[in-house]
């Protein structure tokens, strides 16, 4: 789910009035990034505190190494009791360090019956939406194609608009949910001594946007409500990183963060909206049923994009291939209506460099690394990309990985055995 597909952050047509009440009555943060916008690697680094690369799970479903430290077994170490509900995708090692587990999100009323009396209690929900295929909606009120606020790196096509409206229901169903969750915790007098995180793990399952690190596929939810501690309706434009988010919850617990946690805790953040923690985040790509490689960094302002693998398009998942979007600009690539902006995913060479004023071009259009004005960002940023890699031990590997579907169509190639999740 990207951060702007709700109404808190500002969407005008996306029903998600439990999303919203969240961020009435907390703190909405503006700038918070992802480390990855590939399912299961960005589930690993916020468990772990860590970048993808140094888990050991950065490809897709592939499995949490038994020696990495995640915070919830910390939580259970102190005294809490530990639940993971729904979709997970990360191997059994490190489900066994949680009291309990469950693919079937039905079960999340079951952590707060089972519950020991007088423990404290720590709930990790993933729901499945908004996640492709869509099928049966189970929503009172249909999103419309006129719904759709169509961003323009991609085609204003029919296909696009239905398909968008199909996303919107999702999210939709997914708030109905949040709105489960919230009246569970009033029911039983929780509401006032819990801590709510609300978050996406990677961007909007649309071409350009999931497993890229644009801000498209990056950029995420993520509001905070804690009454008493953080103030109702404040929003904040501190950068944070979703390696943040295990060392403040542990902060929060009066538990140490190890020394394996890279994160920072942004509770000043939470005493204070206009207390800063970091002055860059960081964001990688690997093998997400296509092979590719990228490294990112972001200030408020600018990012700068590193390809080691410029020969391949930027591909979108094999889910997101066999989209009604995709397969529209298909079409209109074969006519020759797609323009430059929303071509990118058909592109090759792409860039083995990019940067781009965030201020100026939000979508990322324009691709800044060329001119000579912007030519001292580009070093400073390519430095700082450059310490980054040296500091957490990231490499481009010695092998690239072939593709697992075809770039067109998505459909499995013989050597996958099994669809992208």
């Amino acid at each position: 789910m990207a951060a702007e597909d709700c109404g808190a952050y500002g969407h005008p047509n996306i029903r998600t009035p439990h999303i919203d009440r969240l961020a009435r009555e907390g703190m909405l943060f503006e700038r918070a990034f992802l480390t990855c916008s590939s399912c299961s690697p960005s589930r690993a680094s916020l468990l772990t505190g860590s970048y993808p690369h140094q888990t050991g799970a950065q490809r897709l479903h592939m499995p949490l190494p038994v020696e990495q430290i995640i915070f919830p077994e910390l939580l259970r170490d102190a005294g809490y009791h530990t639940a993971s509900i729904g979709k997970w995708h990360l191997g059994t090692a490190a489900q066994k360090k949680l009291d309990r587990v469950s693919a079937n999100l039905a079960d999340w009323r079951k952590v707060f019956d089972e519950r020991p009396a007088g423990r404290p209690f720590f709930l990790w929900l993933a729901s499945y939406d908004p996640h492709r295929p869509y099928g049966e909606r189970n929503v009172a009120r249909r999103h419309r194609p006129e719904d759709a606020v169509v961003p323009p790196y991609l085609p204003d096509a029919p296909e696009t608009r239905r398909d968008l409206a199909d996303y919107y229901d999702e999210i939709a169903r997914f708030d109905g949910l949040v709105g489960e969750v919230l009246e569970e915790l009033d029911r039983r007098a929780l509401a006032e001594n819990t801590f709510v995180l609300f978050l996406s793990d990677n961007g909007r399952p649309f071409p350009r946007c999931k497993t890229t690190v644009y801000d498209s596929g990056i950029r995420t939810p993520w509001i905070v409500r804690r009454p008493g501690e953080v103030r109702a309706g404040t929003r904040t434009a501190s950068l944070i990183s979703a390696i943040d988010l295990a060392p403040t919850l542990l902060d929060l617990a009066g538990v140490d963060a190890p020394s394996t946690m890279t994160g920072k805790s942004f509770r000043p953040i939470l005493d204070d909206p206009h207390a800063e923690i970091r002055e860059h985040v960081f964001a990688e790509h690997d093998w997400h049923d296509f092979d590719d490689h990228q490294r990112a960094v972001r200030t408020v302002r600018f990012k700068y994009i590193r390809t080691a693998y410029p020969d391949v398009p930027l591909t979108p998942p094999a889910d997101a291939v066999r989209s009604p979007t995709f397969q529209a600009m298909r079409r209109l690539r074969d006519e020759g209506k797609l323009t430059v902006e929303r071509s990118i995913c058909f592109r090759a060479p792409r860039p083995a460099e990019e940067l781009y004023d965030l201020d100026s071009d939000p979508f990322e259009l324009r691709n800044l690394a060329a001119s000579a004005e912007h030519r001292a960002k580009l070093e400073r940023l390519r430095d700082v990309l450059d310490r980054w890699e040296r500091e957490t031990g990231d490499r481009v590997p010695e092998r690239r990985t072939p593709d697992g579907f075809d770039r067109e169509t998505g459909v499995p190639l013989p050597r996958s055995n099994k669809e992208s999740q």
